[in-house]
């Protein structure tokens, strides 16, 4: 049975359970939502989602929302990705969920998709400060090691990379990580990897 993900491909967040499933080899396709014409808010996809958030998951009878969930699932179904110390994989996505997703889908998001005179720069400038801190915490933890959680690629990486291969300016450089970008690549080199908007439908110039 082909798994569906409700996804965009300017979601970081869907980004995290594309990716996992992609590299698991897991059979699943995406189904497009027109985020920025308001689909998140219709009453019909809050009936597949109350939260109004992609992504979300289907499969048969089992809709499951929240990236880490749906990674989780993926990773337990499979046996892929769990890595040999499951503690440490969930220190790491909720890591991401609070200090790095977090604050880099909103910046990211305030800086680059809405009008240039609505964006609040005190709320952006505060939240660069939060993600620099962050950024730093991710850098020094894999100055002597090639992966987030454990000696392999877990889910904790997959959740960990979800907005740092994306183009749009939000203060992330990679230049200036140079522990970050090594583990990028490495992530990039991995077989089946896609970029956010070659995996996903669903691009900037799409509304260009």
């Amino acid at each position: 049975m082909t798994a569906q993900l409700w996804c965009f491909g300017e979601s970081g967040n869907a980004y995290k359970a594309a990716l996992t499933m992609e590299l698991a080899g897991y059979d699943w396709q995406a189904v497009y939502v027109d985020f920025f014409n308001g689909e998140t808010r219709t009453p019909e996809f809050r009936k597949l989602n109350d939260m109004g958030e992609v992504p979300v998951f289907r499969e048969g009878d089992l809709t499951l929302t929240q990236s880490a969930v749906i990674q989780l699932h993926i990773a337990e179904k499979t046996g892929k990705f769990l890595g040999s110390d499951r503690n440490e994989v969930l220190r790491w996505l909720m890591f991401d969920n609070h200090k790095l997703s977090g604050q880099a889908g909103p910046a990211r998001f305030l800086q680059n998709f809405i009008p240039e005179d609505k964006r609040p720069q005190a709320v952006i400038d505060f939240m660069k400060g939060r993600l620099t801190a962050a950024w730093k915490t991710l850098d020094t933890h894999l100055t002597e090691r090639d992966w987030v959680a454990d000696a392999t690629f877990t889910i904790a990486d997959a959740a960990c990379c979800g907005y740092l291969f994306y183009p749009e300016p939000y203060g992330f450089d990679r230049a200036e990580w140079p522990n970050i970008d090594r583990w990028l690549d490495g992530i990039a080199a991995l077989p089946g990897w896609k970029h956010p908007y070659d995996l996903m439908p669903g691009n900037p110039s799409d509304r260009a």
